[in-house]
């Protein structure tokens, strides 16, 4: 399918994610209001850098979809594989196939040093709340489409491909929270604020746990899953111990530039590009 007929076409499902997000938004707000009306200690300078990155990702983002369908997506839609047709059944196919696809571009981000310098961004911060939503590197866009290549060559239309995206990352959006307990059974199926509090903390039984999206259930298949017990600790190890959204988005990429300038072989920078963070020879 045409992508200006299905964008016209389908358009409306990505209206219904700007809905969705407009109400996190008014939630993240009152949550705002209600440490003020409280005082919770908030840090007002961690959620000062989290709306900043989130200004400076709005202005990129911008030049960031047209990178992803006219540079990236669109030239590889015409070497699919195969053609899927776009019905009801396909729709919820792109959607649980793009979910899966989170799963193991998540983990990749976390067990690979050179993709986590951009999305230790999103874990840089010691609290959690609706806000930290927003501390997205400002450059992870620019990479984060190629995992979703698979599904353009398998035969999704490129409007699915985008649906079923932007629907993985809008549901994540009320799930940076505090506010709200553990949910019953829910937690086995649902990525919800309980599982992804412990996928923010520093915990050794939570460091590199619960990578899905929307569904949890790739995590209990394929060994990552963890459920909430003791009390959480936000961050990275080290704490960068900043709150300039400038020195978030390129402290571990300064970090990765010195480890790889000081290696003496170019197999050691290979490595320490490749392998997890934390790993030196």
């Amino acid at each position: 399918m045409d992508l200006e007929n299905a964008l016209y076409e389908y358009g409306y499902l990505l209206e219904y994610a700007d809905i969705f997000s407009l109400f996190v938004i008014i939630l993240m707000f009152a949550e705002i209001g209600w440490d003020v009306f409280k005082k919770t200690g908030r840090g007002w300078k961690e959620t000062a850098a989290n709306f900043a990155i989130a200004l400076g990702n709005i202005a990129i983002d911008r030049i960031t979809y047209g990178l992803v369908f006219i540079i990236g997506l669109v030239l590889i839609a015409p070497y699919a594989f195969f053609e899927i047709p776009v019905n009801i059944w396909s729709w919820i196919t792109a959607i649980i196939v793009a979910d899966f696809t989170y799963y193991w571009m998540h983990r990749f981000e976390h067990e690979i040093r050179v993709l986590w310098t951009y999305h230790s961004v999103h874990h840089s911060s010691h609290e959690f709340n609706l806000s930290t939503g927003l501390r997205l590197a400002w450059w992870e866009s620019f990479v984060e489409w190629m995992f979703f290549i698979p599904m353009v060559l398998v035969g999704f239309d490129l409007i699915q491909v985008l649906v079923g995206v932007v629907f993985v990352v809008t549901y994540q959006g009320w799930i940076h929270t505090e506010k709200i307990g553990k949910l019953g059974w829910l937690e086995g199926i649902l990525n919800t604020p309980s599982v992804h509090r412990v996928h923010h903390g520093t915990n050794r039984d939570y460091i590199d746990k619960n990578y899905g999206g929307i569904l949890i259930i790739w995590d209990r298949l394929f060994g990552t899953y963890q459920v909430e017990k003791e009390k959480v600790k936000y961050g990275v190890l080290p704490q960068i111990g900043t709150s300039n959204p400038i020195k978030i988005n390129f402290y571990e990429l300064g970090k990765l530039f010195k480890d790889v300038w000081r290696a003496k072989t170019w197999r050691e920078r290979l490595r320490i590009l490749i392998n997890p963070p934390g790993w030196m020879s």
